[in-house]
């Protein structure tokens, strides 16, 4: 089958994808998109809301409809890395046994991931940059497809650590879950308050998924979309020759490399979900936001202005 061919049979199982997630989650149009964009980008995706916008039952869902394992970790202030990646034991032989942990699966769901001290928010690093844990001085690979998918609510700061920048910039993407409009909450109270409950069917195999993924890879991008995701990323940068005045105002510390990276990969996926054979500048203003908007740091300045980092990355797109 030529990569023509899988573009169109990525598309497809696309909107089965996303008519079987719609079967329980009501709107959320674009959290949804972004989430499954990061899945096929071999990304991880930081989702930030208020409690009770389903963040949680948005990634049981899509766990369901992709027919892959699925552990739920419920971050809290006492949780050590052992309970996420496993620990040694002794055996009735009076061996040592790696016993694994929750991390041994498709999908993690990190449940408040601000919740728990740095220590812990650490142990997955490796797993998220490597697909592997070491425990003991012994490297474990981690089964394929892996994907963290990580909540956090931005509200209540007692009892919370903020992530590292080390650890959000593991994060393709930071999706934003904002509140549902009046008719699709009318929607939620009448599915959520009666006995009728939501078959889901497996639409889309791990074997399809990393097939996608690499997929993904092969899609070709031309040089001037290449050129616009890389300096559009410098912009962010306080020092250098692109730098406009924005950043100097607002900004103290931009985007990595790793941002560029990601502002392609995600601008190939989203074309190749819109039915395109090759990304646009468009696609890639199409991910910018979620990409950037927890790799920039603003200064105090942007906070007393009222300048949101969307209205920045706004300004420099």
């Amino acid at each position: 089958m030529s990569d023509k061919q899988e573009i169109d049979q990525l598309v497809q199982s696309f909107q089965k994808l996303k008519t079987e997630i719609h079967k329980v989650i009501v709107g959320q149009e674009e959290v949804v998109d972004q989430v499954l964009i990061s899945i096929f980008s071999r990304g991880h995706c930081l989702l930030i809301g208020v409690p009770g916008l389903a963040k949680t039952l948005l990634v049981n869902t899509i766990s369901d409809c992709l027919g892959l394992s699925f552990n739920r970790v419920q971050f809290t202030p006492d949780l050590m890395p052992s309970d996420i990646i496993g620990s040694e034991i002794l055996d009735e032989n009076k061996n040592f046994k790696f016993l694994k942990g929750p991390i041994f699966s498709n999908i993690i769901l990190a449940d408040e991931i601000n919740r728990t001290p740095p220590k812990t928010q650490s142990a997955l690093l490796e797993a998220m940059q490597e697909r592997k844990v070491t425990a003991a001085g012994v490297s474990y690979d981690l089964p394929a497809p892996f994907f963290v998918l990580a909540t956090q609510n931005p509200i209540e700061q007692e009892g919370t650590y903020p992530l590292p920048e080390a650890q959000l910039d593991r994060f393709m993407f930071n999706v934003w879950v904002d509140y549902p409009t009046l008719e699709e909450e009318l929607a939620i109270v009448k599915s959520t308050t009666s006995d009728q409950k939501a078959s889901l069917n497996e639409v889309v195999s791990s074997d399809d998924i990393i097939k996608y993924q690499e997929l993904i890879r092969r899609i070709p991008v031309a040089d001037n979309v290449l050129e616009y995701a890389v300096k559009l990323v410098a912009k962010t940068r306080v020092k250098n020759e692109l730098t406009p005045q924005l950043t100097k105002d607002f900004i103290t510390w931009g985007a990595g490399p790793r941002a560029s990276q990601y502002l392609i990969i995600g601008a190939k996926c989203h074309a190749a979900l819109n039915g395109k054979y090759s990304p646009d500048i468009e696609d890639v203003k199409a991910v910018a936001k979620p990409i950037l908007r927890h790799r920039i740091v603003r200064n105090y300045r942007a906070e007393a202005e009222g300048y949101s980092m969307d209205r920045i990355i706004d300004e420099l797109l």
